[in-house]
């Protein structure tokens, strides 16, 4: 079966669904939607998508191109209020909804309560849980082949010598408060999902610390404290030389993912070290978008659980409020 895919906002990571849609066989790019009537006719026609098919009204777009799928790629500021608004219209059976999830552990509940309302799949779109090294790297562990798992530490720093009076809000949202940005928002949602994902739990105490650009933080030092005293320390940042790594630490050995979030159609590996000796287990080139969406099509067909269940993401976005509240407050934040 192939699914009909609707994508709100033609941006730059829409550009990134859109070809997911084109690389596999079980989706079929339908119809866009977005405010900008230039925008809409730009990607309209570098992705093929007919005239009838580009809308600027989303409730019109819902209600006439018969689709099975949504994939939100606006803004992180509109994610709750378009999502809650697709479920709502009970016109589709799935939304993909891009990083983060929403802005608060609240929106995120509503969120979820909508599609659960209405038996839509609603799923958070974090590409990575998809790559062939990241399941990998949790089946090694899960297996024991570290030991006892200790810590993970990570970065996802990506400044390539831009300086500070260039990241103005105007810019792109990622400096700009109120469409959704910050480091926290568009870069740690990555280590913190990753940090809960390997170690299969919620964090039971959060610490931050901020670097503020000119509106929103541009950086941020992050202590996520789980069971038993194991933690999490990541680093992130627009203002730090491009670092993007994972470290799983066990008292048996490591894994050390590099290019770890961003690395389409690259080769990656895993570099393993234990007592018993060290192994490096490489990966071809794929496309993340195009794994995740296929993913989502194939809980479609099947039934199955999606890798990234719903309250997941409303647990993710309890600790991005405690990382918000830290990096606030200077205090500690218990969850």
């Amino acid at each position: 079966m192939t699914y009909r895919v609707g994508l709100v906002g033609t941006g730059g990571i829409a550009r990134a669904h859109g070809n997911a849609c084109q690389q596999i066989a079980e989706a079929d790019l339908a119809a866009i939607y977005d405010v900008s009537e230039e925008q809409l006719a730009r990607f309209g026609e570098e992705y093929g998508v007919p005239e009838d098919a580009r809308y600027t009204d989303l409730d019109q777009m819902l209600n006439e191109a018969d689709l099975d799928i949504i994939s939100i790629c606006t803004w992180g500021c509109f994610h709750a209020e378009v999502g809650i608004q697709v479920c709502n219209s009970r016109q589709v059976k799935a939304v993909l909804c891009e990083k983060p999830f929403t802005q608060t552990a609240a929106e995120a509940e509503a969120f979820v309560a909508a599609g659960r309302q209405y038996g839509v799949l609603v799923a958070e779109a974090f590409k990575f849980r998809h790559h062939p090294m990241h399941l990998k790297a949790k089946e090694l562990i899960a297996a024991g082949t570290i030991g006892d798992l200790l810590n993970v530490r990570s970065t996802f720093c990506t400044n390539s010598g831009r300086p500070v009076a260039d990241r103005t809000p105007e810019s792109n949202w990622r400096f700009n408060k109120a469409k959704g940005g910050g480091s926290i928002y568009d870069l740690a949602c990555y280590n913190i999902h990753h940090a809960r994902f390997i170690f299969d739990e919620e964090p039971v105490r959060v610490f931050a610390a901020q670097e503020l650009g000119i509106e929103a933080d541009d950086a941020a030092s992050i202590l996520l404290e789980f069971s038993c005293g194991r933690a999490a320390q990541i680093s992130v940042g627009f203002n730090s030389y491009s670092s993007q790594y994972a470290e799983i630490s066990g008292h048996r050995g490591t894994l050390r993912l590099d290019r770890v979030w961003n690395n389409e159609n690259t080769a990656v590996a895993i570099e393993q070290r234990t007592i018993d000796g060290d192994e490096v287990i490489e990966f071809a080139p794929c496309f993340q978008f195009a794994l995740q969406l296929q993913h989502l099509c194939e809980c479609l067909a099947t039934g199955r659980a999606h890798r990234i269940a719903p309250e997941h993401s409303i647990a993710q976005m309890r600790v991005l409020d405690a990382v918000k509240e830290s990096m606030e407050s200077g205090k500690a934040v218990v969850l």
